[in-house]
């Protein structure tokens, strides 16, 4: 009987991926789950499989939400975007993970160490509610300073301070930057908002997440929300959903 494996990730491209890179060691998926949602009606009407890779950070929430609402009987892999407080995180409570994105090598090592110590079936029995606290509160918690973008055969290395906002468009996530310039990035803007200081960057709505020294001006706009304008974006109007207006004016006057 082969080893029984789900995938629980929010981004589809990913999932496409880590699915494919599994197929390379034999090992089929039964199934990408997408949210929490979507994880706990599944895994409440199928048997639990084997193996779980989990990434933390899911379309609506955080996957810990799962194990609050179900008894999960698998051994579980994170995978994870969160850099080097996550490791502390994990290494502290002896929970493998596979930092995104994932390696072939890594990948394959973390599949034989699951199988070496015979995990199948294995309950959840690790401290979750630990983990998320050192992750969602973190004491020295970094964040992105900068970012590398691929141009043709080069790397082009730029500041996170250069850039006057982040935004979605035609299902893919660009930043614009202070030169007047749009640069597309892997990942979605959930996956960047996790890496962003707080302090500098505001998720405003679905599309947009804007960095504070950027802002040229704040205009009261239809239905209470608010309309912002950015030193030299010139793109969509980025309007500051209603449901958010009341965080976006604690988070500029801190």
């Amino acid at each position: 009987m082969g080893l029984k494996v789900v995938i629980i990730e929010d981004e589809k491209p990913a999932a496409r991926r880590l699915t494919r890179m599994l197929s390379e060691l034999n090992i089929d998926v039964l199934r990408a789950l997408h949210s929490v949602e979507e994880s706990v009606e599944w895994l409440q009407n199928n048997d639990h499989p084997d193996l779980i890779f989990l990434d933390i950070q899911l379309s609506d929430g955080l996957s810990f939400e799962i194990f609050e609402v179900l008894d999960v009987k698998s051994a579980i892999i994170f995978t994870t975007a969160f850099d080097e407080y996550a490791l502390k995180a994990f290494k502290l409570n002896s929970i493998d993970y596979l930092l995104k994105p994932i390696d072939d090598e890594e990948l394959e090592a973390a599949v034989k160490q699951f199988k070496n110590n015979n995990q199948s079936k294995s309950e959840v029995n690790v401290n979750l509610d630990e983990i998320r606290n050192l992750l969602i509160n973190p004491i020295d918690r970094k964040f992105k300073k900068r970012i590398t973008i691929k141009i043709g055969q080069h790397l082009k290395i730029i500041p996170i301070n250069d850039v006057e906002c982040f935004f979605s468009e035609n299902k893919s996530t660009y930043i614009h930057t202070t030169d007047k310039r749009n640069y597309l990035l892997d990942y979605s803007l959930e996956h960047w908002q996790d890496q962003l200081d707080p302090e500098l960057f505001f998720r405003v709505n679905r599309t947009y997440m804007v960095n504070i020294d950027s802002i040229k001006d704040i205009i009261a706009y239809t239905n209470s929300r608010l309309k912002l304008q950015l030193d030299t974006y010139k793109g969509n109007e980025i309007i500051v959903s209603r449901e958010r207006v009341k965080d976006f004016k604690n988070w500029i006057d801190r």
